[in-house]
């Protein structure tokens, strides 16, 4: 039986693959759809829940299938919870995000993740799949911004790929090193936070260095018109 050290047990994967018993799969593939998919799925444990999923994969016959099956199966629920989440943006986001200039649905959010993947592209998309909450909000971004549809299905397939499978499949190969998987189930929240912070060191400082560009932008602009005053229309 693996110990995971969750913050809060009622999110414990263990605690949720256990439980659900013969269904194990489905509920795993539901809580992925609606991390993905749902404004509310920001809430539920996406990246502990793929490799501990492969982990008792490799351990139990907790799913009943093979390790392959699971990784397709929780790929394509996150890829189908990445396409609804740009459907509720494009549909209903206009209503939820344009009305509101401040907090978190806001459009003053959407701009900033739209400036976001214009600037980085496929490798935003991809990159936010392993993001706690930005993963749950970049569809609905996406949508709201009009992202193309087919581009961005396309790199949302990447994503769930790259993430959903990816994840899972790292979960069921350390199980072939006992001492790492006891060592990775033990720890695997402070794991996975540390590779999310590696792998968004250099993401983040092209972020916040563009940002600086275009203050100094705007500063210049400003200084410019200051120097450079219109004339008033004579009377």
């Amino acid at each position: 039986m693996i110990h995971h050290a969750g913050l809060i047990p009622w999110l414990d994967p263990n605690t949720i693959i256990t439980a659900a018993g013969p269904w194990a799969l489905v509920v795993v593939c539901g809580i992925i759809f609606a991390e993905t998919g749902l404004l509310i799925g920001f809430l539920l444990p996406g990246d502990t829940l793929l490799v501990i999923s492969g982990l008792l994969t490799h351990t139990s016959l907790v799913f009943g299938v093979d390790i392959w099956w699971v990784c397709l199966a929780i790929a394509f629920a996150a890829f189908l919870g990445g396409e609804v989440g740009y459907l509720i943006g494009h549909k209903a986001g206009p209503r939820v995000f344009e009305r509101r200039e401040s907090g978190l649905f806001s459009m003053e959010n959407v701009r900033r993740t739209n400036a976001f993947f214009d600037r980085f592209g496929a490798l935003a998309i991809i990159l936010a799949r392993f993001v706690p909450i930005v993963r749950t909000f970049a569809p609905v971004a996406a949508g709201v911004g009009h992202m193309n549809y087919k581009k961005y299905s396309l790199y949302n397939a990447i994503g769930a790929l790259i993430w959903g499978a990816g994840l899972t499949l790292f979960g069921y190969l350390i199980g072939y090193i006992p001492p790492v998987a006891k060592f990775v189930s033990s720890y695997i929240d402070i794991i996975l936070i540390g590779a999310v912070v590696i792998t968004l060191i250099p993401t983040l400082f092209h972020y916040f260095q563009s940002l600086h560009k275009a203050k100094k932008k705007r500063i210049a602009e400003a200084d410019e018109a200051a120097a450079h005053p219109s004339p008033s229309p004579e009377v």
